[in-house]
């Protein structure tokens, strides 16, 4: 009596789909990578990453092409795609790169949120304005992108009804910028 036996193709069903996986997870991460500096205008950098991005998802899809019946092969690709979305937006947010700018619009008295942004070294220009509700005070200021977190608890804890709006800034000529390091002082307290 002969015994039946099967071999499992570890290469093909596991090893593959995880290398598969990883490529498109950083094929992904880079192409993330890639637009961020493409926005600002990186001109070195950007494309050098776009090499290295195209030559992983060639690489990657090459190996699908090989193992069209694999689905798990598939299921890797998807995935990789997905997660190397999330890692992405991931390292957007810790790299932190370029401006802001934070317009501010509050109809109450702003002297104290004006003095206590300058007392941490935010650059601040106001002008009177008038709104909807009528007259309100409007506060400028250009940021850097890793300072946007305490900008705002700064705006909620001492104008908590302003309205706030962030948009991108793609360059700026002269200016007032904080010396600080975010990444490494604590954040102040704000006082009440």
């Amino acid at each position: 009596m002969e015994l039946l036996t099967f071999e499992f193709d570890w290469l093909g069903w596991v090893i593959l789909p995880i290398l598969i996986f990883f490529a498109r997870v950083i094929d992904v991460t880079l192409g993330t990578l890639r637009i961020i500096f493409v926005a600002r205008s990186m001109k070195v950098l950007a494309p050098l990453v776009g090499f290295f991005e195209s030559l992983i998802w060639l690489l990657a899809v090459g190996q699908i092409v090989q193992s069209l019946t694999n689905v798990g092969l598939y299921i890797a690709f998807a995935a990789g795609f997905s997660f190397g979305n999330y890692i992405g937006i991931y390292l957007e947010e810790k790299i932190a790169m370029g401006l802001l700018c934070v317009r501010t619009i509050t109809n109450e008295d702003a002297t104290e949120l004006i003095e206590y942004l300058k007392e941490h070294d935010f650059g601040v220009t106001s002008v009177s304005a008038s709104g909807i509700s009528g007259q309100v005070r409007l506060i400028l200021s250009i940021i850097k992108r890793k300072d946007l977190e305490m900008m705002i608890r700064i705006i909620k804890e001492k104008a908590p009804r302003a309205f706030v709006s962030v948009e991108d800034v793609r360059s700026v000529n002269e200016g007032y910028f904080s010396p600080r390091k975010t990444g490494f002082l604590r954040m102040p307290q704000v006082r009440k």
